[in-house]
């Protein structure tokens, strides 16, 4: 029994060492089974705490809530993100055991799937994951990459990327091997961290990618040690209907003329475009350098490295504008805040019901962005059509963990 415990153990802490593992198998088609609960454990973020019973609720990626039964007999371990075995685990109390963590519960699950009586609680707490995230973030944007899929050579296994940088749109090779990790967004997938893996055979042409890794000194090839792509959609229009209830948003498509539902869930990441009044105060300057990632750009990908310090608001330069850092520095809204007339922005990836998709981005206020993105049209000669624009003139996409 100890044994199996702690193969399984392994197994479990490989998946909580990086946040973008957090993301469960996919279900079969026609599947509806939550991947976080199985016939003998479930895992899940802490959402109520009761000392006085000894019971946990915790709830699944999927949005089961699951009652965890604690005895004397439970014992707790907390292991860091990262860990790769539990070498390193720390024997810790229930009263360590805080809102917000993330814990596996051992034990035999009831048959509907509602409780579990834990033998074992393995906890990842919310301030390491925290910390951990920071810190994948910051790496990603230090030696990371992002661009548009233009060439695939199954032969040799190297995709092409066009990246944006200062100069201007820049290829990149990026090698593919069994040493790469490579993920990719699920259909109506939302986080970085729902990426799967996956393998060559369905990289596709057009698809964003993201890579972690080095250039080699020509500058023209990307050592990734970590891939991850997928297939998005941006889509713009004026809300016709708000539904807070079911957490829907109705559109007219600005390029198809068609109606179009949004779905915004609890990590969609919703946020207001400053007015041209408010943007009166911004930085507008040449990138510092080029092939920074990010996550949501006007113009393509591109921008100082990283979006570190000293960028400081919407920068307009040679390689287009980039508006990740000062997206990142606007505050998060709620859907309250979003309102019927207003024009939006919304990435999503591409699901199966083409008049149905999941918001990972919103960005309201996106008049004066698209307003801009004619400005910028009108400068390079072409005819400005902010609408017909959205597929190569604004990008929004992969995020960073």
């Amino acid at each position: 029994m100890k044994a199996s415990f702690l193969a399984f153990a392994l197994v479990v802490c490989t998946l909580l060492g990086s946040s973008s593992l957090f993301a469960q198998t996919p279900a079969a088609a026609g599947q509806t089974t939550d991947t976080s609960i199985s016939s003998n454990r479930a895992l899940g973020e802490v959402k109520v705490i009761d000392k006085a019973a000894k019971q946990l609720i915790i709830k699944t990626d999927a949005g089961s809530l699951v009652n965890v039964m604690l005895s004397d007999a439970t014992s707790y371990m907390r292991v860091a993100p990262g860990e790769t075995s539990l070498t390193n685990a720390t024997k810790i109390t229930f009263a360590e055991v805080a809102e917000g963590d993330r814990v596996l519960a051992m034990g035999k699950v009831s048959d509907d799937h509602k409780t579990v009586p834990a033998r074992t609680v393995i906890v990842m707490t919310k301030a390491d994951i925290a910390k951990k995230q920071e810190a994948d973030r910051a790496e990603w944007k230090r030696r990371g990459v992002l661009g548009i899929i233009t060439a695939l050579k199954p032969e040799t296994k190297e995709i092409t990327i066009s990246s944006r940088t200062a100069a201007g749109p820049q290829a990149l090779t990026i090698p593919y091997s069994d040493k790469v990790e490579l993920r990719r967004y699920a259909p109506d997938s939302i986080k970085f961290a729902d990426a799967q893996p996956a393998k060559f055979e369905e990289v596709k042409v057009g698809d964003q990618l993201r890579a972690l890794g080095e250039r080699d000194p020509t500058g023209t090839v990307f050592k990734a040690e970590k891939v991850v792509t997928g297939s998005f959609k941006t889509v713009a229009g004026v809300i016709t209907a708000i539904d807070p209830a079911t957490g829907e948003v109705k559109i007219n498509d600005m390029q198809t003329k068609q109606p179009l539902t949004i779905v915004i869930k609890q990590d969609s990441v919703l946020r207001k475009f400053p007015s041209p009044a408010e943007m009166g105060g911004m930085t507008m300057m040449r990138p510092a350098g080029g092939g920074g990632p990010g996550g949501a750009q006007a113009g393509g990908q591109g921008g100082a490295p990283g979006g570190g310090p000293g960028g400081g608001g919407m920068r307009m330069g040679g390689g287009g504008m980039n508006i990740q850092d000062m997206l990142e520095r606007l505050p998060t809204i709620a859907i309250a805040d979003v309102k019927v007339g207003d024009t939006i922005i919304v990435s999503s990836t591409k699901g199966a019901d083409p008049t149905r998709v999941t918001a990972i981005s919103l960005i309201t206020g996106a008049d004066t962005l698209l307003n801009l993105v004619a400005a910028r049209q009108q400068q390079a000669g072409q005819t400005p059509n902010p609408s017909a624009g959205l597929g190569s003139g604004i990008q929004f996409g992969i995020g960073l963990p």
